[in-house]
């Protein structure tokens, strides 16, 4: 198999030679020049033979043109943040009019995807990150959206559309870049931080929209749930065909996850580092911190929670910058050896 073949076999429940992986990181010191983060993504992917590539745009991109201030460091381990929030008053939510694909940083996404096009000629799989547009206005205002969503829910549901139709327009215009799928991520499906009824209204609604707008055309398209308390029988019913949580440190696992759903599971890779009762670390993240026989353990443990089948390895969120470079071969090294073992014991 290829692996275009490979993760469309993942993808629909399907026999494959061995299970897809990838491991995706910010690259805080390249992520402002679409062309430089494009030549390492692809590189990266190439060097450890993975099977797809997660664009990895800053993830403040959605936010920048719509008037957050953003602290860029271009340092290791350090990606942007936000220095000054666009929205201080409910006033500003009013002011906030549809984006061009093209316009400024997005535009920047968009080349992009272009050129990690150019790079792999059709040879892997990749996808674009998107955010939903309940998630950018949580980047753009802060948690004062959850005063907004109470005391001013109709300005909020109008900027919330503008949003919206801007992630639309993003999306078309990463289509015609030839992206094959999507990355759809929601850091605000979690009963942490909301109610599932408030969800449908302020998330749900607007999620859809967006989803409609590239679930008939692209054939890769995940959704990720960040955070903890994740609200997975709610996103697992959008129309998507692949679901990512962190699925190593918060429920459901993925046997659990296995008979919740019939769709593709992207997880198996805990990205996180270990902590306490008192919530202190512990130990550093298995990539950082463990051995190559603890991580090959690490994704076998994964691999058969769910027999292989239907299965994407990958983190539950993005990977730290510092991961060693053995343990992320050790990836690699599992994928080959479960699927080695299973064809041993089969003859």
């Amino acid at each position: 198999m290829n692996k275009i073949e490979r993760v469309k076999a993942a993808l629909n429940i399907e026999e494959v030679d061995r299970v897809p992986s990838n491991l995706w990181m910010h690259h805080s010191t390249a992520d402002q020049d679409p062309r430089t983060l494009a030549e390492l993504q692809v590189e990266f992917a190439k060097n450890y033979d993975f099977d797809f590539i997660k664009l990895m745009p800053f993830g403040l991109y959605g936010v920048q043109d719509f008037g957050a201030k953003i602290k860029i460091f271009n340092q290791l381990n350090k990606p942007p943040i936000i220095a000054d929030y666009g929205i201080h008053e409910i006033e500003d939510w009013g002011r906030l009019e549809v984006l061009p694909a093209y316009h400024g940083t997005y535009g920047k996404q968009v080349q992009l995807a272009q050129y990690v096009s150019r790079l792999t000629n059709g040879t892997i799989p990749f996808i674009q990150t998107i955010f939903s547009p309940l998630t950018n206005a949580r980047k753009l205002a802060g948690d004062r959206i959850i005063l907004d969503m109470k005391e001013n829910p109709q300005i909020f549901k109008q900027a919330l559309q503008v949003i919206t139709d801007t992630t639309i327009n993003f999306v078309k215009a990463n289509i015609n870049a030839g992206v094959h799928g999507f990355f759809f991520a929601t850091q605000c499906a979690n009963y942490d931080y909301l109610t599932e009824e408030e969800y449908k209204e302020f998330g749900e609604y607007f999620d859809l929209q967006v989803i409609e707008a590239y679930k008939d055309i692209t054939y890769f398209n995940v959704a990720h749930i960040h955070g903890d308390e994740a609200m997975f029988d709610l996103i697992e019913k959008y129309p998507i065909n692949c679901i990512n949580w962190h699925d190593r440190w918060s429920s459901p696992s993925l046997k659990e996850a296995r008979l919740k759903t019939n769709k593709c599971l992207l997880g198996g890779i805990r990205e996180v580092p270990y902590y306490n009762e008192k919530k202190e670390i512990t130990r550093d993240s298995l990539l950082i911190s463990g051995t190559v026989s603890e991580v090959e353990r690490h994704v076998i443990e994964a691999i058969e929670q769910v027999n292989g089948k239907g299965l994407i390895i990958g983190p539950g969120c993005v990977a730290d910058q510092f991961s060693i470079d053995k343990n992320i071969y050790a990836i690699r090294r599992a994928v080959y050896n479960y699927q080695i073992g299973e064809r041993a014991i089969a003859i």
